[in-house]
């Protein structure tokens, strides 16, 4: 079956091509060395992931500076990373040469965690909930732009095949972007000033970078499902209108993007709509309405990548109507794949719990896959800054699980 699966046919993206079309979203586990370095349990992830034979890796937010960060134990992308980044790459591809590895590109903004870094916004009125953000302006965005053009260079410098310029989850680019930066200032108010942060990055990546061989895109929360929030009408609405979510991937494609990578929700605000839940399984199905969109909008050389898969396992979650193996994530990757709805999916838990479904789905040995569960605990990891992983399958993380619950109590919120 697998053979002729659209899911193992390879995938032209940019000027390279991947031998599959299932790719690992980046997952944050929060287990870097205090300076930012890989440590020997990233090195651990990573190692499982390539070893399981994915189209493409996207390596977990990585961070140009240390002052705004959502992660305490968090990677880092300054001069001083370059030469552990360097081995840390040359051994992944050495495990493996054919998967591609893109480092996605990050600043917190608002949503830094102000234990250990500062909170920053971009709207004179704050978001309700980050009132404690401090207001910049355009000085500080700029060298925010400056800062991801340098840590694109630092990754074509150590061995990345290219950048996810992450423009998703709640994150500064979202938060430029969303129709809440009302204001009307060099990066707000109009759409052409909000869009203007992303086509900035793209040209400075693009000049700095200009082997056309380097992949440069984005993740995109193409709705992030409250007001004011991206893909909504204006700064007080949450109806959905994707005209300016359709206009920014457009854009981006004329300035050199190779891939977009949808994605919805915020996960610090609507944690479901970002991955849908086993209460809300039926979120996902508008993940497949965003990425006709992306699909339909842009050029056939643009790859689009689809999120939202993992809940879909072999069948067995929540939802009604529809006969359990014609709802998995094999059959809704490879029809939606063969529709033209998506190019290639990507999994995020799911590579939690499994970093080798790849390899087991290409030679049909999916009964053998450790398919999620959705428990969530891995969300919870990640809300408490503990080192993240499957708490379901693996004991190292069973055992920090147990730990983490013993020491620091149950969360009170589900949000990231």
């Amino acid at each position: 079956m697998s053979k002729s699966s659209p899911l193992f046919k390879p995938l032209n993206i940019g000027n390279r091509v991947a031998p599959n079309r299932i790719v690992i979203n980046a997952m944050e586990c929060c287990d870097a060395l205090p300076n930012g370095d890989p440590s020997p349990d990233t090195y651990a992830r990573y190692e499982r992931l390539f070893e399981g034979k994915a189209g493409i890796v996207v390596l977990e937010a990585i961070t140009p500076q240390y002052d705004h960060r959502s992660r305490k134990d968090q990677l880092s992308i300054r001069e001083h990373n370059i030469p552990a980044l360097k081995k840390f790459v040359a051994h992944l591809k050495k495990i493996n040469p054919e998967t591609l590895l893109l480092f996605q590109i990050t600043h917190s903004g608002e949503i830094s965690n102000p234990e250990f870094s500062k909170r920053i916004r971009v709207t004179k009125e704050p978001l309700p909930g980050y009132e404690d953000a401090e207001l910049v302006g355009e000085k500080e965005i700029d060298e925010v732009i400056a800062l991801y053009i340098q840590a694109s260079k630092y990754a074509y410098e150590a061995g990345a095949d290219g950048v996810d310029l992450k423009l998703c989850h709640g994150y500064l680019g979202s938060q430029i972007l969303r129709p809440y930066n009302k204001e009307n200032w060099k990066y707000g108010g109009s759409w052409e000033n909000r869009k203007q942060f992303a086509v900035n990055i793209y040209d400075g990546v693009r000049a700095a970078v200009p082997d056309l061989n380097f992949i440069i895109g984005s993740k995109i929360s193409i709705y992030e499902g409250f007001p004011g929030g991206c893909g909504t009408l204006n700064a007080d609405s949450a109806c959905m209108e994707l005209t300016e979510s359709i206009d920014l991937i457009k854009t981006l494609e004329a300035h050199g993007a190779n891939f977009i990578l949808q994605s919805a929700g915020s996960p610090s605000i609507t944690l479901d709509l970002a991955h849908p839940d086993v209460r809300t399984p039926d979120y996902a199905y508008i993940h497949f309405f965003l990425q006709k969109v992306c699909r339909d909008a842009l050029k056939p050389e643009t790859a689009v990548i689809g999120s939202g898969y993992s809940i879909y396992r072999d069948g067995r979650k929540g939802f009604q109507a529809v006969k359990k193996e014609k709802n998995t994530l094999r059959f809704w990757g490879e029809k939606n794949i063969s529709d033209g709805i998506v190019d290639a999916i990507a999994i995020g838990r799911q590579s939690y719990a499994d970093p080798y479904l790849p390899a087991k789905m290409e030679r049909d040995d999916d009964a053998s896959i450790r398919w999620c569960t959705l428990c969530d605990h891995c969300v919870e990891m990640l809300i408490k800054q503990n080192k993240v992983g499957c708490a379901t399958f693996d004991k190292k993380y069973t055992d920090e699980y147990v730990s983490m619950i013993k020491t620091k109590g149950n969360i009170k919120e589900k949000h990231t």
